[in-house]
């Protein structure tokens, strides 16, 4: 896709004027850190023009959009596995597991006198190697010849390669120093994060480690660990496969240094975020609103004739309440209160890609994981990977309709548990439904899919009679290959909501676990229907709502002859 966007004879949508209405208390904004606004861009990025467009026939189609935050093709690429063979072969929960394992500190020493010593969780590094005899020598080596102190170093095995190990080194230094040995080690070893807190490694190990046995199944049969609260959803946006901070060289950002130290601003915002807090307020920059506003203002000229009713009716409330302009990036700390209130959702920061079992995790307690980082503005109308344009235009628009957001729900609830087979399928029924799906409308077809309405090309491909278009069927979906660099071969189609969404349960029940789930809204836990006992609970919670919809329907016999 050309990096300018090319204007069109015409009308053009008209501009979104509506304050923001803020319902929330008075936080704290997120500055633009000082050195990134005194910074000089590095040099940009050479485009290639095979790169930026791709042509069917006589047309040019633009490059695609993100699909969600759970897949990565690059990451997959890089590793030489397709998307549907590796993003589910991982062997999170195997008895062969390399167990956590802790080293006493070693040669701790205090820093030389007037040089700035740096927190413990802010001179870490996290790197792969593979797990033969000789390379963690070889990698300590280089601490050495750096001349830096470890002060605790602890291993894991690779939750991305199974042949390697990750390891956890926090050092005693000062920034400099640091800066130097990393620069080092990335011609030796693979970097997977620097900067990263101690608590966040070992929250990710604890579930990387272990079964989750839950009590009272037959034989103590052991299933995938899977939060049984809300708040244990930050071991899952915690453990992130891929930084958004992590760019790879033909990304559009990768030779500008004020971009990319913007987008490690972002990475230590969401890692530090915690449920039960304020989602921190970023204070965007000129050129970040400039870029939202390019896509904002191109989408919205296709909405009105391309995007579904509930969507429709749904993106004016949001340009009340949460500001969504074209001159303006909405916080989500004021979408997930609007969410709650409409469906019931909410939404948190992600410092980058998560896996689909975690991803799925948070839809089950009406969470959904969102980046706050935008795209480069050398090409505003494509980006490698999910942004907060296609975050907020994509997904909240319908995340605020109930049925939407129950739909949503039923896919995340029926991952808890499920064998990495099943969460397979389910993230790929999921990619063809809340990522592209479209439904029927007024006798039309009308997109409902995040990945559709965030990306101009594929929107417009996607209803055209180019488009293969085939009924939504869970029991064939799931087999689909999912598509990230090119547009779908093939699109599925729902009547409704309420179609896809009965149509899901009833494929859920072909997942094989020995129990069902119930989300506790109250309590916001999940409950394990396992006996007869935890199904009597649940069973009161519905004699007591009928006992009110009875109530209801006798009064309105009584009153207004009903």
């Amino acid at each position: 896709m050309a990096s300018e966007v090319q204007k069109k004879k015409g009308s053009e949508a008209a501009p979104v004027s509506s304050e923001m209405q803020s319902k929330n208390k008075p936080q704290e904004i997120l500055p633009v850190p000082s050195d990134l606004q005194n910074q000089k861009k590095g040099p940009e990025i050479p485009k290639s023009p095979v790169g930026l467009l791709r042509k069917r026939g006589q047309e040019v189609v633009p490059k695609m959009q993100p699909a969600m935050m759970m897949f990565s093709s690059k990451y997959w690429a890089r590793r030489g596995l397709s998307l549907d063979s590796a993003m589910f072969d991982q062997q999170h929960l195997g008895s062969n597991m390399l167990r956590r394992t802790s080293f006493s500190r070693i040669d701790e020493k205090p820093d030389k006198e007037g040089s700035s010593t740096l927190d413990s969780g802010k001179t870490a590094v996290i790197f792969s190697l593979k797990n033969e005899v000789g390379y963690l020598v070889r990698a300590l080596r280089i601490f050495q010849e750096k001349r830096v102190n470890l002060a605790h170093i602890e291993s894991r095995k690779s939750k991305r390669v199974n042949t390697e190990v990750e390891i956890y080194a926090e050092c005693s230094c000062t920034k400099k120093e640091f800066n130097e040995l990393v620069q080092h080690l990335k011609d030796h070893v693979n970097i997977i994060s620097y900067n990263t807190p101690q608590h966040v490694w070992s929250a990710e190990t604890d579930c990387l480690d272990c079964v989750c046995v839950l009590g009272g199944l037959p034989d103590g049969e052991g299933v995938p660990w899977f939060p049984q609260k809300i708040s244990e959803l930050d071991q899952c946006s915690h453990r992130v496969l891929m930084y958004g901070s992590e760019l790879d060289a033909d990304h559009p950002g990768f030779k500008d240094n004020v971009y990319r130290q913007r987008r490690k601003y972002f990475v230590e915002v969401a890692m530090n975020y915690k449920f039960g807090q304020p989602i921190p307020r970023i204070e965007y920059t000129p050129e970040e609103v400039k870029t939202w506003g390019v896509v904002f203002r191109e989408l919205t000229k296709l909405y009105p004739t391309h995007a579904c009713r509930e969507y429709l009716k749904n993106l004016p409330l949001l340009t009340k309440y949460c500001g969504y302009r074209e001159d303006n990036i909405p916080q989500l700390e004021d979408v997930s209160l609007f969410l709650r209130e409409r469906s019931g959702f909410t939404v948190r920061p992600v410092a980058g890609y998560l896996s689909p079992r975690d991803f799925l995790a948070g839809l089950a307690y009406r969470v959904f994981n969102c980046t706050q980082y935008v795209r480069h503005s050398t090409d505003p109308l494509y980006t490698p990977e999910p942004d907060t344009c296609h975050e907020l235009l994509g997904h909240v628009p319908l995340l605020a309709d109930p049925k939407f957001a129950q739909f949503s729900q039923e896919i995340g609830l029926a991952s808890l548990g499920a064998s990495d087979e099943d969460v397979q399928k389910l993230a790929t029924c999921y990619f063809f439904t809340i990522e592209f799906g479209l439904c029927k409308q007024d006798g039309q077809l009308r997109a409902y899919g995040a990945g559709l309405l965030s990306s101009i090309g594929e929107l417009r491909h996607a209803l055209s009679d180019k488009a293969l278009v085939k009924p939504f069927d869970p029991r064939t979906t799931c087999y689909q290959e999912c598509l990230i660099t090119t547009f779908q071969d093939v699109y599925f189609v729902s009547e409704s909501f309420e179609e896809a969404k009965e149509k899901m349960r009833e494929f859920a029940k072909s997942i094989k676990r020995p129990f069902s789930v119930y989300y506790n809204p109250y309590t916001q836990s999940i409950d394990l229907l396992k006996d007869t006992r935890s199904i009597e609970n649940v069973v009161q919670d519905l004699r007591s709502d009928l006992t009110t919809v009875c109530d209801a329907l006798g009064k309105m016999n009584k009153y207004l002859g009903i």
